[in-house]
């Protein structure tokens, strides 16, 4: 950890907590800012940034950041912890994915600071959150109409990033490749690996998905000494590790009728959906393509041929992966360390 940090043209010391407002372009002559709380220990240590809603319509990041800044357990971090709670304002605004230029913020990266409002803005993340950091969570959810069974992102190949996606505990790590123009991997191109933590669905509060990412959070921070160990033993939950997903895809247009939810393991040849014409008795199935567990699935009833349906991560261990996932049940992510995450109403 560097004495002096700087961030938007403000300087943040040792021990400070600082809120900083960074300039964005301004919408139709409103002025746009990137809220940013830094939060700097005492000691030295390494930088990590969380950052939520590079999708606008993706909340529930803004949750997990919010509950994560309330911990007391903060007060004795070593090192410094970048939060930004909503990197696409414009995006969160208008309920969108998308910036009003109908790109994808998450595709614009590093960004050019004399292109398009996706690149500036893109450029301006990166240059002062990212280029400041030796790690990011990125907090994500499924798109609109999806949702996502709590789950990190990473190349585990990569054997750092694997430690720390294993240590976070939610119910599966799942091997991702990087993706032109992605945050993920222009950082890494940088020298700045990124964690991606997708849970739940777009514009929706899904309670387990926020108790997990926070929870998450505190153990990689942990993982990497920013903050000291929980005195209460507790059992390292290892969590399902999936080398390959894919999305199966509706046959025809129709009516969904699902059969299976978010977790549930499936077999290879298992009916997991039925489509049926909406005025007519025929009707197809949806069926597994492998072994494995469901990821991500559609919740919209409505699908057009080729519709997404269902995410599966292959898995041939179905037995084992379920005694995996049952530890996820609500009683266990109710209980916490934390007095202040005890005492947070439950959002139903």
């Amino acid at each position: 950890m560097n004495d002096v940090l700087i961030i938007g043209g403000e300087e943040i010391k040792k021990g400070e907590n600082k809120n900083i407002d960074i300039e964005l372009p301004s919408l139709y002559n409103t002025p746009s800012t990137l809220r940013v709380n830094v939060i700097r220990g005492r000691r030295s240590g390494p930088t990590v940034f969380v950052s939520a809603a590079i999708h606008g319509d993706e909340i529930n990041g803004i949750e997990i950041i919010r509950r994560l800044k309330k911990l007391n357990i903060l007060k004795r971090l070593r090192g410094t912890l970048i939060l930004v709670p909503v990197v696409n304002v414009y995006g969160l605004v208008t309920l969108s994915r998308y910036l009003p230029d109908r790109r994808d913020l998450n595709r614009s990266f590093p960004g050019n600071e004399s292109g398009s409002l996706a690149g500036r803005i893109a450029r301006i993340f990166f240059k002062e959150i990212v280029l400041n950091s030796d790690l990011g969570i990125d907090l994500h959810t499924g798109a609109i109409h999806r949702s996502n069974l709590p789950q990190v992102r990473t190349d585990i190949k990569n054997e750092f990033t694997y430690d720390l996606a294993k240590a976070f505990e939610a119910p599966v790590v799942l091997h991702s490749a990087l993706r032109d123009g992605s945050l993920r991997s222009q950082a890494m191109e940088k020298g700045k690996p990124i964690l991606l933590y997708e849970a739940g669905e777009a514009l929706r509060f899904d309670e387990t998905s926020i108790r997990i990412g926070v929870k998450g959070i505190v153990n990689v921070l942990r993982k990497m000494e920013m903050l000291a160990q929980s005195s209460k033993k507790s059992k390292i939950r290892i969590p399902v590790i999936a080398k390959k997903s894919t999305w199966t895809r509706a046959t025809q247009s129709g009516l969904l009728r699902s059969v299976k939810s978010l977790g549930d393991t499936v077999e290879k040849g298992e009916i997991i959906a039925y489509i049926n014409e909406p005025l007519e008795d025929e009707g197809d199935t949806v069926i597994a393509p492998f072994d494995g567990i469901i990821i991500g699935r559609s919740e919209l009833p409505l699908v057009q041929e080729g519709d997404a349906t269902f995410h599966i991560a292959q898995f041939n261990d179905l037995e084992k992966a379920e005694n995996k996932i049952e530890y996820f049940s609500e009683e266990v992510i109710e209980r916490s360390e934390f007095q202040e995450l005890n005492e947070e109403q439950m959002i139903e």
